[in-house]
């Protein structure tokens, strides 16, 4: 992330914000923007308008960054994310996530659609991520180092924090809901998996496969984040049925889907 970059989107996102702290941040995955509705007090700022940041492309992604109030606590939220598959670098993709840091951002709740490689999961299933593989051909830290965000080298064996997996399925049972928790693998898409792909991913003790996530993740552990990751299973992943593939289905599922992820996202948020 060049420092100018990162000072003009401050100075411009802070002159937009009302006054006060933000200190949750929340990213929300394909078919999953309706949560931005349960906000209120909301600011809306595109991406667009904002020095250094790509404009989201994907569909579902709305591309916007809104500040405001969700079960009476201040979040910033990312309507829409950044994706390798969208022709992103992934300084792009991780430059909204420090961003979000340098604002206040101590803890970012990250949603996807995920296909399910599980055998064992349905569609319509939320999994709390518990860890991750990286088989998208990079790590997004590499490169020059901002020692300011964090250090060079840098524990991920805790990821996605303990404490806040505990209360997402804390959460989940007192809304009389089911939660997975699994491995999530991520791949630069945007075609989706061949079944020999999701049988060696299978191998390699993967729940879960899609297409972001990830690079947020290792930038937001970078400078100090605590981690929640849920994930959305949209579809069974190829091989898994005879189901052909599609991205319909993703937006489809994650609109049928909503009123329960945002619940749970509420929910996790009130706890905070």
């Amino acid at each position: 992330m060049q420092t100018t970059d990162s000072q003009s989107a401050l100075a411009y996102v802070r002159r937009r914000l009302p006054p006060g702290r933000y200190p949750i941040g929340i990213i929300l995955g394909s078919g999953l923007g309706a949560l931005a509705k349960k906000l209120s007090d909301v600011t809306v700022i595109p991406y667009g308008e904002i020095p250094g940041f790509a404009q989201s492309t994907a569909p579902g992604h709305k591309g916007c960054l809104l500040a405001g109030t969700l079960a009476g606590k201040r979040v910033l939220c990312m309507q829409g994310r950044l994706h390798r598959y969208e022709g992103h670098s992934f300084a792009q993709v991780i430059f909204p996530v420090r961003v979000l840091r340098r604002l206040g951002v101590q803890t970012l709740l990250v949603t996807n659609a995920a296909g399910g490689v599980n055998t064992g999961y349905a569609v319509g299933d939320i999994m709390v991520i518990c860890d991750h593989i990286n088989l998208m051909g990079g790590n997004p830290l590499a490169g020059l180092h901002d020692e300011t965000l964090g250090a060079r080298f840098f524990d991920m064996g805790t990821a996605y924090t303990p404490a806040l997996r505990t209360l997402a399925h804390a959460r989940a049972q007192a809304l009389g809901m089911r939660l997975r928790e699994g491995v999530y693998i991520a791949v630069t898409g945007p075609s989706y998996e061949t079944p020999a792909e999701i049988r060696a991913f299978r191998v390699l003790g993967a729940d879960a496969v899609g297409m972001s996530t990830v690079p947020e993740v290792i930038a937001a552990r970078h400078c100090g984040m605590e981690v929640l990751g849920l994930s959305l299973i949209t579809n069974m992943a190829a091989g898994v049925t005879e189901a052909v593939l599609s991205g319909e289905e993703v937006i489809a599922i994650g609109q049928q889907k909503a009123k329960e992820m945002e619940a749970l996202t509420a929910g996790i948020v009130g706890q905070l």
